[in-house]
């Protein structure tokens, strides 16, 4: 199974992205989505360091808001 995890990107430099999720910060790559326009404030899904759909931030939330459920079911 693949999980993506939704991310904030806090900043951009190149193909490279500082991205922020639940007060975690990581480096991850933009180079999947180098067609789509990005920046600081935008939401991204991530699979393994690489940054794979531009989603909401509606979108984000209610990922977040359905894995916090299924943790609580667990």
């Amino acid at each position: 199974m693949c999980l993506a995890v939704p991310m904030m990107i806090k900043s951009v430099d190149g193909y490279a992205a500082v991205c922020e999720a639940k007060g975690i910060e990581r480096e991850v790559s933009l180079f999947m989505l180098q067609d789509e326009p990005l920046a600081p404030g935008d939401h991204v899904l991530v699979h393994v360091g690489y940054a794979i759909q531009k989603v909401s931030e509606e979108e984000a939330r209610l990922t977040w808001e359905l894995f916090e459920e299924i943790l609580e079911h667990a």
